[in-house]
């Protein structure tokens, strides 16, 4: 039995190649790996044994060789390819251990121009991975580090890699080689500016198993875009509590992208991905108070996001209230001591993104809708405001302090499922209406949260106002000012009914429907 090794990661290597060898295995490497094991004191024979030719073209070319492609791909079952084989005095290759350099990983932790990471990409491990699966009647392709120990047993065991095993080997080294071809392909089609290309590539790796999804009735796994540097939900830690769920992960994400969205202090709390109460304040525990005053009913067991380092004092906040999770980006030890008196709160952290630069590449600069069949495809929405192009289109302008607060509203109510109202005062959200059907149920239902605090709030809208309605009922509870999109056939009765109840109303020219 043959094996040939060319490694990248040089995890488990050694223990690897030192049990083949006392298996009586005949072992080459690549003159890298070969050279990692002789410093572990492991002698192999050298991939150039075999080839008869040292690497050329800067050491680009080691195994490209037909005698290391004909002793990996021939027929073990055809005659006529073994004697051709003898006849040329090529052996046999049983085992091919390849992992290939890491790509999405480097081009990510750094910015890195398209002729350097070009000269990163690996040709020759994966076109041996690609030959050694197509033959996997015979021969055992491993990708995984993990899968050592496992082939080192059935070798044991059996004298050789058993068939079942050698399929499932097979299985992952296409899908290492597929997902590495992908990122490659999501870096040059977005070196060369095209979003969409006419095959869009996806590469996730999993994360984790889930317990269940949306229902017990379904399974889940998590997984991991591979084309996005860290500062994400899907880096996050968990220093206390249980894993999350399928749920809790949607809210988690909701509640820190919402949160990471302002640049003052702020709070959000959110259940079933909408938030129910966010806040702003100089001090974060003061915007923790005041998130939570929004709707404490809807607020309990809810999903709680910060975009500061969590202190002593808003971690005391916390734990006098019901919720299921916490996300922020860091803990202070005096909140990591407050919160462990509720073991079952779940608390994560989100590590930094490393560097500063543009946004990652592929599908991370996407967001995705399935339906039956296939997905749609979008770039994600941006806050875009510019506030030079605001337009107000009332006869009074808004105040600065109503400008103040329309700002926040606008910014959060993009993170409200559409049809979406927000009536905020003094930085924080005081009623919120999310996805419902009709626009005027949605500020309803924010007027019925917000209550006496409607008086002297102000009011946003993801979309504009197909009837003037809601800026009446807005009107008669005491709105001051309104920002929305505009752009409906009926935004002369808006600004007459504003101007009517001597309201300030501003225009963005864009909106934020989120469904």
């Amino acid at each position: 039995m043959r094996a040939l090794l060319s490694v990248a990661s040089r995890e488990g290597i050694g223990p690897f190649a030192r049990d083949l060898l006392a298996l009586g295995v005949e072992v080459f490497a690549t003159d890298g790996t070969r050279e990692a094991l002789g410093a572990e004191g492991i002698e192999v024979r050298s991939v150039s044994e075999l080839t008869g030719t040292e690497p050329i073209a800067g050491g680009q070319v080691k195994t490209l060789h037909p005698v290391i492609y004909a002793g990996i791909l021939s027929r073990r079952d055809q005659p006529d390819q073994l004697a051709e084989l003898d006849a040329q005095g090529i052996g046999l290759i049983d085992l091919v251990a390849v992992n290939v350099s890491a790509f999405a990983p480097q081009v990510g932790r750094r910015l890195v121009p398209i002729d350097e990471a070009i000269e990163m990409v690996d040709v020759g491990g994966a076109a041996l991975l690609m030959a050694a699966a197509r033959n996997y009647a015979a021969v055992a392709a491993v990708a995984n580090p993990a899968r050592y120990p496992q082939v080192v047993a059935d070798i044991r065991q059996r004298g050789s890699v058993s068939a079942e095993l050698r399929q499932r080997l097979a299985a992952e080294a296409y899908s290492v080689v597929a997902a590495y071809h992908a990122e490659i392909a999501a870096y040059l089609s977005n070196a060369a500016g095209d979003a969409f290309p006419s095959r869009l590539a996806m590469v996730l790796e999993k994360v984790a198993d889930l317990r269940y999804g949306e229902n017990p009735t379904q399974h889940a796994a998590f997984y991991r875009e591979t084309t996005h540097r860290a500062g994400t939900l899907a880096d996050a830690k968990i220093i206390q509590g249980n894993r999350p769920s399928f749920n809790d992960l949607l809210d988690l994400d909701a509640a820190y992208a919402i949160a990471m969205d302002f640049t003052a202090p702020t709070v959000t709390i959110v259940k079933h991905t909408d938030p129910v109460g966010v806040a702003s304040a100089d001090e974060l525990v003061e915007a923790c108070r005041r998130a939570l005053e929004t709707d404490p009913v809807s607020c309990f067991g809810g999903i709680v996001g910060v975009n500061r380092e969590l202190d002593g004092a808003t971690a005391r906040e916390i734990a006098s209230n019901s919720y299921e999770a916490v996300v922020a980006p860091s803990y202070s030890q005096a909140a990591i001591g407050i919160l462990a008196q509720k073991p079952q709160l779940a608390l994560l952290v989100v590590p930094p993104n490393p560097i500063e630069g543009p946004d990652d590449y592929g599908i991370a600069q996407l967001d995705f809708k399935r339906i039956a069949g296939g997905l749609l495809v979008e770039t994600k929405d941006e806050l875009g405001l510019d506030k030079t192009q605001l337009q107000v289109v009332t006869k009074r302008r808004p105040t600065l302090e109503e400008l103040t607060d329309l700002l926040f509203a606008w910014r959060t109510v993009r993170h409200v499922r559409s049809n979406a109202i927000i009536l905020a005062r003094g930085g924080a959200t005081v009623g919120i209406g999310a996805a419902q059907a009709s626009r005027a149920t949605a500020v309803e239902i924010a007027l019925h949260r917000a209550n006496d605090r409607a008086k002297l709030a102000v009011m946003a809208s993801d979309a504009y106002f197909p009837f003037p309605d809601g800026i009446q009922m807005a009107a008669l509870a005491g709105v001051t000012a309104i920002i929305q999109p505009g752009g409906s056939i009926r935004d002369e009765m808006a600004i007459e009914v504003a101007n009517r109840h001597h309201m300030a109303m501003v225009f963005t020219g864009r909106r934020h429907f989120r469904h």
